[in-house]
């Protein structure tokens, strides 16, 4: 009887998944590809299923660029699961609410009316700087640090609104990150939280409900029409990605979400301080975060 319960227990043991153990071999081949690069580079990359990780620098703080727009879709989540908004709750656009920069709303004539959900929309697939601001004075600037604070997250801040001052008291870091700050290990978090459905407390193990199920499945589909897939996507071929970029002259940052045949893997990467700041899709970082991607899912698909 003992001999069976070994051997049970052994069964057990052996089918389980490894969490958090690092594949060395795949960080030396990621130190390897970046070696050359002329600008600095920051990555965080854990296959969900197997509970493999790689990375570069993963706690370094980085400037977000875009990125930080994460965190406005997670609160958004967040208030939509306690009933505070509305997917259908209307945002009126004006023309001082328009800036510049990435998107579209700041072509509109005004006034124009718009659905949470267009703006969530804009915000994520085409990086819209005057629908995040729109989004940010409906959710509430201090409510999006406040739950990155929940989350636990202890390098990651939304410092403004895109485009706009700071206002009131701001960490003092702020002029050297901009918008906001991360590390590659934090937004990665971010970004698992969106594939597994954990729209829980930390340290909470409650399953996702049929209504976190729905909000979630609205976000992964807007993460999956990103019109950006210059950067992890390029070389990745059919395969399904949730993602969000962030860029800026001397920036280029991309997370997402692979949907691998193996199940997914997320990679959180951020260029920084980078020499070549051309605004073409061959930009050396976005072909190096091209590169990045590839290698990590040919590792482990």
């Amino acid at each position: 009887m003992r001999f069976l319960l070994a051997i049970l227990l052994l069964a057990v043991c052996s089918a389980a998944p490894a969490f958090a153990q690092e594949d060395t071999a795949l960080d030396a081949q990621l130190r390897g590809l970046v070696s050359a690069f002329q600008g600095k580079v920051a990555l965080y990359a854990t296959d969900l299923r197997t509970g493999k990780t790689a990375g570069i620098d993963p706690d370094t703080p980085v400037p977000t660029a875009s990125v930080i727009k994460l965190t406005v879709l997670f609160e958004a989540l967040k208030e939509l699961e306690d009933g505070r908004v509305r997917l259908d709750d209307k945002l009126t656009l004006t023309k001082n609410d328009q800036v510049e920069g990435s998107g579209v709303l700041t072509l509109f004539d005004t006034p124009q009316s718009l659905t949470l959900k267009d703006a969530l929309t804009l915000m994520i697939d085409l990086s819209d700087n005057t629908a995040t601001n729109l989004l940010i004075d409906r959710l509430g600037l201090q409510n999006i640090d406040n739950r990155i604070q929940w989350l636990g997250l202890r390098n990651t801040w939304l410092y403004k609104k895109v485009f706009r001052p700071p206002v009131g008291h701001v960490p003092a870091d702020q002029p050297r990150f901009g918008l906001g700050k991360t590390t590659p290990r934090e937004m990665a978090e971010v970004m698992r939280r969106f594939v597994t459905c954990d729209l829980n407390a930390p340290a909470s193990t409650a399953p996702p409900t049929a209504q976190d199920r729905q909000v979630c499945g609205i976000a992964i589909g807007i993460l999956k029409n990103q019109f950006d897939r210059d950067d992890l996507p390029r070389y990745l071929g059919p395969l399904a990605v949730a993602n969000k970029t962030g860029a800026l002259d001397d920036v280029r940052n991309d997370v997402a979400a692979v949907y691998a045949p193996s199940g997914p893997i997320v990679i959180s990467a951020f260029t920084y301080d980078n020499k070549d700041q051309s605004w073409t899709a061959d930009n050396s970082a976005q072909v190096l975060l091209a590169k990045i991607g590839k290698t990590i899912v040919d590792r482990w698909r």
